[in-house]
């Protein structure tokens, strides 16, 4: 029997499905926790071509939720998922973007995909990725996962998107560092991505696009819900622009204080706290854009929420990677 046999003799798949998949793109966003078992699944069920972004370098603290990495310690992590994927299936054509996902390259990157996987945990890579697939028609399936519970969805590509779903931030935000996760509870949730795409693939019914799953291993509960229909904001509050998209005369503000970023986002940029953000706080003048930057974009989106009850000019919000080997200590676990 072939290599992908065990699945072609499914009635759901077939000569028909399996072609399918060989001339499929598919782009993921992470190569972490989540990212991992997409990779091996999507690789293994023969996907034609895997575009893998990722700027992180393998660490130790990977390892016990990132398996596929036990000998590539320091090398990134895109390269070595391109390297595992040729060696799952030489037929893969496997591709890696040593990069972070950002508003200047997301557009480029999901038009060359068919499905678009978000396995970044990161809400800045998150939201970003839903507004590029809703401009290009594009199916999303996003997860995130932190301790013992996690959710994936299926957004845009004909459903809701994420903002429709998740408009707001949740009130508390954990951190991996402090709330640290469990590598079977991210497998799942990750392999559970894999099987929304192959079924958005294969064109199976009912699509998961416009359905979110919720998983608490704590308690052993698992939930779902479809969002057909949710109706999508007027405009895209909290908008994500890159350091590249900057206009003369715009009202920057960089969160972070010199300690974390000696170099501040742009030589006008005035420092502060989201805290000073308020009736009596900065603000921006008539008519300047309000532009509000943070290393992974929680902060800036707090100061927004608190600047827009103040102000009602345009604010758009940057999250800013200084270089590759940056923490991500203000983002969740992925």
């Amino acid at each position: 029997m072939t290599r992908h046999g065990r699945q072609t003799i499914l009635p759901e798949v077939g000569a028909a499905g399996q072609a399918r998949l060989r001339a499929a793109r598919v782009l993921v966003v992470g190569a972490g926790g989540l990212g991992v078992p997409v990779l091996q699944y999507l690789g293994g069920a023969g996907v034609g071509r895997i575009t893998v972004v990722d700027p992180d370098r393998v660490e130790v603290t990977n390892l016990h939720r990132q398996p596929i990495y036990g000998r590539d310690v320091g090398r990134p992590k895109a390269d070595a998922a391109r390297e595992f994927l040729r060696g799952l299936d030489p037929a893969v054509r496997a591709e890696a973007v040593v990069d972070w996902l950002t508003p200047a390259n997301a557009a480029g990157l999901v038009a060359d995909a068919d499905v678009v996987l978000d396995c970044a945990d990161s809400f800045a890579a998150s939201y970003t990725l839903s507004d590029a697939c809703l401009a290009a028609g594009k199916p999303l399936v996003s997860a995130s996962v932190l301790g013992l519970a996690g959710y994936v969805g299926g957004f845009c590509g004909g459903a809701a998107s994420l903002r429709a779903v998740f408009p707001d931030l949740p009130d508390t935000v954990a951190t991996c560092a402090t709330a640290g996760v469990l590598g079977p509870v991210v497998g799942m949730v990750g392999a559970m991505q894999a099987q929304m795409a192959l079924a958005v693939l294969l064109g199976l019914s009912p699509s998961p696009l416009g359905l979110l799953v919720r998983f608490d291993m704590a308690g052993w509960r698992q939930s779902s819900f479809r969002f057909d229909g949710a109706p999508e904001p007027e405009a895209a509050v909290h908008r994500f622009v890159a350091r590249g998209d900057l206009r003369d005369g715009d009202f920057v503000v960089d969160l972070r204080d010199e300690a974390e970023a000696p170099v501040p986002v742009c030589p006008q940029a005035l420092r502060a706290r989201v805290e000073a953000f308020g009736p009596d706080g900065p603000r921006p003048a008539e008519g300047q854009r309000a532009v509000l930057a943070c290393r992974s974009g929680l902060r800036a989106w707090r100061a927004a929420d608190r600047l827009r009850g103040c102000w009602q000019g345009e604010i758009v919000l940057m999250a800013v990677h200084d270089n590759l080997e940056e923490e991500k200590s203000d983002e969740t676990c992925p």
